[in-house]
């Protein structure tokens, strides 16, 4: 991949990383329940998500998706489960700031759980794997041996989503801070608990190009 071509895919990359969506509800969230420094390994969860879109984009499969009506409606659907479930999950959460606090009697979530959920919010999304289909080929050369130029991508989608779910989790850790009631902290869950039921109910509108 030439310099310019990566230069322009980099610029691409920050601006896949901070539009909104499910991986930045999933980055406040988790900054929220669980302040900065446990909460941000939730971006690495979302960081394999990304990975493993783009190996089924690079193994073909992506194109399976967007081609065939069946399967992408099944991968659909499960995002769209999945992320009402974690809606739910959030609107029901406990009214402490932080949920993965090791006090006595609290309830810990482990890191690995923090990233399979997050892995499983960009793994399970059919419009990624179509944005990454519709985007990706554009800074490719075919010409040229495949393999290295995915690993440059999936390498500068991670920096960018590294450095951009670092802010998102901090913006939400800092409001920690003024959570002073557990009625303030149930006010927070139950709106990302809406966000995340939200952007299902976007992907459940999402539809295939024809």
């Amino acid at each position: 991949m030439e310099l310019s071509t990566w230069l322009a895919f980099f610029a691409a990359s920050w601006a896949i990383s901070i539009s909104p969506g499910a991986g930045a509800i999933a980055a406040m969230s988790a900054g929220l329940n669980h302040g900065f420094r446990r909460g941000y390994v939730t971006s690495f969860g979302l960081i394999l998500g990304i990975w493993t879109q783009v190996i089924v984009v690079g193994l073909g499969l992506g194109a399976l998706v967007a081609a065939s009506s069946m399967a992408f409606l099944v991968v659909k659907w499960l995002g769209v489960a999945y992320l009402v479930w974690l809606g739910i999950q959030q609107w029901r959460a406990p009214a402490t700031p932080l949920a993965a606090k090791t006090e006595e009697g609290a309830v810990v979530v482990t890191r690995r759980s923090m990233i399979l959920r997050a892995w499983m919010i960009n793994a399970v999304n059919p419009k990624g794997t179509i944005f990454l289909l519709a985007v990706v080929p554009q800074f490719m050369n075919l010409s040229q041996p495949l393999v290295p130029q995915y690993l440059i991508i999936a390498a500068t989608l991670a920096f960018t989503d590294l450095v951009v779910m670092a802010g998102y989790t901090a913006l939400a850790s800092r409001v920690l801070g003024a959570l002073k009631s557990p009625a303030h902290v149930r006010a927070m869950n139950r709106t990302f608990g809406g966000l995340f039921v939200a952007a299902g109910s976007l992907l459940a509108m999402f539809k295939r190009a024809e």
